[in-house]
């Protein structure tokens, strides 16, 4: 008994020193960049809409095969927040309406926060995942499936993109419409993402 004891232990210590050799986990944000874009794209009886930020906020854990740059091998978490008011289209009318169906004046923020992600590799350094996640809009969270692209710079930052597409009354939301009702928005809409993770200093 004791020995199959001793055996237990020292498998355990096998597979924990394993574990430590094969992966290194790190740290990452969303850098500030240009190449970051958060947009929302509907339609209208008049004509379709973009507004749109390059101001997003949120931060990842990713694992590396141990002695690797590129090869990623899980993602611990990721999320992404942005706040409802830098977007911007190219009519006040609009903005000033989407704030309002949003509730703006109550939840600042669209969030989002990862909860599972399936990796696979597309080449050395791009990858899909596909993720189950919570977005949280006008304070209602629903759980979502989204595919996310990854792609690992030469730079060392981590580019992630893809798109949802939602419905506004799934989260409490009245489609807006201004000029006195004769631009009605669609239901609807669709998220497009694209942001730079960049790899933080371990403390």
């Amino acid at each position: 008994m004791k020995n199959e004891f001793r055996k237990i232990v020292l498998l355990l210590i096998y597979l924990t020193g394993v574990s430590t050799i094969l992966f290194a986990q790190a740290n990452y944000k969303i850098a500030e960049s240009k190449e970051i874009e958060m947009k929302l794209s509907g339609t209208s009886t008049l004509h379709d809409w973009v507004m749109n930020t390059n101001t997003v906020s949120g931060e990842a854990k990713f694992d590396f095969m141990e002695g690797s740059n590129s090869q990623l091998t899980s993602l611990e978490s990721l999320s992404f927040s942005l706040i409802v008011q830098n977007l911007k289209s190219d009519s006040k009318g609009l903005d000033k309406n989407a704030y309002k169906a949003l509730k703006t004046n109550k939840y600042k923020n669209i969030f989002y926060l990862l909860t599972t992600a399936i990796i696979s590799p597309i080449s050395e350094n791009k990858y899909l995942l596909k993720t189950e996640g919570e977005l949280t809009v006008a304070g209602v969270t629903k759980k979502i499936y989204m595919d996310v692209n990854c792609l690992i710079n030469a730079n060392g930052t981590i580019t992630c993109n893809g798109k949802y597409k939602l419905n506004m009354t799934d989260y409490h939301v009245k489609p807006p419409s201004f000029m006195f009702g004769a631009m009605k928005t669609g239901d609807a809409i669709t998220l497009d993402f694209n942001m730079v993770y960049i790899k933080q200093p371990k403390i």
